[in-house]
């Protein structure tokens, strides 16, 4: 009889445990949920950019085709520091094409965003590589709008099948606090 007590005793315990542990699981959810929505509000402006823009938000003076170049380019038209300043924003800084065929020929449309509030001027715009050129809709870009970019890779360029690379595009501004802003991009060569 007493055996019986403490089997019934036991049983018990253990339906009481694990009562609690939806309830465990269902607090640890609130509480990671609440930790995302608070990270997702507190991120920095610039990696929560958007993407969208109306056409006539688009700058179209001077615009400038990146390729690949070695040395030096012009100084950088800073303004003067007591003066409005421009503030670059790249609200993508990276894209994977993923994998594309050993001769194919890939692009992507990124942007750059002026949220300053003097104009903001591209001194020079480059490729990491050969086998990557940018179209640059702008060189200047007044306060408010933005510069699309066509940026273009050449997976036939090279003989890169079978390997992953990663090319980039260097973009030299007058942006005080960023005045060298770059651009990345990866694809995966398949061999075949």
């Amino acid at each position: 009889m007493k055996a019986k007590m403490y089997s019934k005793s036991m049983s018990k315990q253990k339906q009481h445990k694990r009562s609690w542990v939806p309830l465990a699981l269902l607090a640890v959810g609130v509480l990671l949920l609440g930790w995302l929505l608070i990270a997702s509000i507190s991120a920095p402006p610039q990696a929560t950019a958007s993407m969208a823009y109306l056409p006539e938000d688009v700058a179209y003076e001077q615009p400038i085709l990146a390729i690949h170049e070695m040395g030096e380019g012009p100084a950088i038209p800073f303004l003067p520091r007591n003066q409005p300043q421009p503030e670059i924003q790249v609200p993508e800084k990276s894209y994977n094409f993923g994998i594309v065929g050993p001769q194919d020929v890939v692009e992507r449309e990124f942007i750059i965003r002026n949220v300053g509030d003097a104009p903001l001027t591209i001194s020079r715009a480059y490729t990491t590589c050969g086998c990557t050129t940018a179209e640059i809709s702008a060189s200047v870009i007044p306060p408010g709008q933005v510069a699309t970019i066509k940026l273009v890779f050449d997976a036939g360029f090279h003989d890169a099948a079978g390997q992953t690379v990663r090319r980039g595009l260097i973009i030299e501004n007058n942006d005080p606090q960023r005045s060298q802003t770059e651009i990345w991009v990866q694809a995966q060569i398949r061999s075949n």
